[in-house]
């Protein structure tokens, strides 16, 4: 019996045995997974698991230059080695101050892109101006002789006269003198004119044409000449006429009054042009030139737009302001422009096509303008310029960078401090140490 129950515990633990090992098809022991296969959680974590990350060398966190070949200390400040990655090495070699930053850190400083563009670019300068008279369309009338006014015809200002228009009549004894011998000369030249004498109807010629021009130069007309011979008596005034068409700036001429050579009578302006005085800031000067186009408008003629030209540039500056006064002419056909009014003007100042970049991307530290230039892989190369005039929200670049180049428009002063950072730790230690440079390809395998 001892020996059946022996055989009997043998075959329950082979059983049991069996039952552990084949239990269930395709598996190992109970509750071991095969030696082929991994659980789903285990496959999910490792594919969750970042790659192994390769590393190059250590460098000196004080000073760059210093490389290892395995991890340590520092021999000259003691401090850890740091590792240098496979994917922070550059790909081939960059010029002094380029950095490289990572994409979490770009994310976190903001960092925007732009692009150097060819564009046309116009200015405009703005100012303000006053405007006046054309000064050399301005007639101020005096008399030529002593005398007494016996009628005004044009008797208030503001008035509009024409070229030709009576402006008043003139009593004088010295002009009803003259013409007395005027009359005389004539009759004397045409009786000396039948004379056989030689000489003696050349002299009467002469006598003549001095008391005619004597008239002339009293501002008394052909016309008016021509009637006093045909009238042959004189006349008691003189009529003034108006010598240009224009607006009375001003009138002294009254009835019964006596005047002199030295008496102004009227000023009368032509209006049919009209000048500007603008002013101009010192450093736009350079950008001001004559015969230049300008637009002006007014507040009381809404959407409507003048245009006129620089004529004159005024030699003094305003060393209060700072400014500069131009000139500017415009016409004024209708006479809608009225001297002392206030306008807005606007110069167009065409610089052509020119390259440019947005002026947040410069960074100017008064004795160089930088701009950063985005390559691929993070790094961004410190790029010293040369620029023009700024324009709006746009520089002009003269040297330093070509067109289609990607840079940074914000967030370049936290990468401006992280390059002069490395070059200042680099300049600590035994000097910059050159970045690797792009491996040789290999050689081309034969089909």
């Amino acid at each position: 019996m001892k020996r059946i129950a022996t055989i009997l515990l043998i075959l329950l633990a082979l059983a049991a045995a069996a039952a552990y090992y084949f239990g269930v098809p395709g598996r190992g022991p109970a509750g071991a997974e095969p030696s082929g296969s991994r659980s789903v959680a285990e496959q999910q974590r490792s594919e969750s698991a970042p790659p192994e990350r390769k590393i190059l060398y250590w460098v000196d966190p004080m000073h760059p230059a210093y490389k290892s070949d395995k991890p340590g200390t520092a021999p000259d400040c003691g401090m850890d080695l740091v590792p240098v990655y496979a994917e922070e090495a550059p790909e081939e070699e960059m010029p002094a101050g380029t950095v490289r930053i990572s994409a979490r850190k770009l994310q976190l400083i903001g960092v925007q892109y732009g692009e150097v563009r060819v564009e046309s670019v116009v200015k405009t300068v703005r100012t303000v101006g006053r405007l006046g008279y054309d000064e050399t369309k301005i007639a101020r009338i005096h008399p030529k002789i002593e005398g007494w006014i016996e009628q005004v015809y044009v008797d208030f200002t503001g008035k509009l006269v024409e070229k030709g228009q009576p402006l008043l009549s003139l009593y004088s004894p010295e002009l009803v003198s003259t013409q007395q011998e005027f009359l005389i000369a004539k009759k004397a030249k045409d009786y000396l004119a039948q004379s056989s004498v030689p000489g003696i109807s050349s002299n009467g010629v002469s006598l003549y044409e001095a008391s005619r021009e004597r008239l002339r130069l009293w501002d008394i007309t052909d016309e008016q000449i021509k009637e006093l011979e045909e009238r042959g008596t004189p006349t008691k005034t003189l009529t003034l006429y108006s010598p240009i068409r224009g607006f009375v700036l001003s009138r002294a001429a009254f009835e019964k009054q006596r005047v002199t050579p030295e008496t102004e009578l009227y000023a009368i302006a032509d209006l049919s042009t009209i000048w500007v005085l603008a002013d101009v800031y010192e450093y736009e000067l350079a950008q001001i030139r004559l015969g230049q186009r300008a637009t002006m408008t007014l507040a009381y003629f809404s959407g409507r737009t003048f245009r006129g030209t620089i004529t004159y540039i005024y030699p003094q500056l305003d060393p209060a302001t700072r400014t500069l006064k131009i000139r500017l002419e415009f016409p004024n056909p209708r006479f809608e422009l009225k001297p002392d009014m206030f306008a807005n003007v606007e110069l167009q100042i065409d610089y052509g096509r020119q390259l440019v970049v947005p002026e947040e991307a410069v960074l100017d530290s008064g004795a160089e303008q930088i701009v950063f230039v985005a390559h691929e892989g993070g790094y961004f190369e410190p790029r010293q310029v040369e620029l023009g005039a700024k324009v709006d929200n746009r520089v002009i670049v003269l040297r330093g960078l070509t067109a289609g180049e990607r840079i940074v428009t914000s967030g370049n002063f936290l990468i401006d401090s992280e390059s002069r950072l490395k070059s200042a730790m680099g300049a600590m230690g035994h000097g910059q140490a050159p970045a690797p440079k792009k491996p040789s390809p290999p050689p081309a395998q034969p089909h």
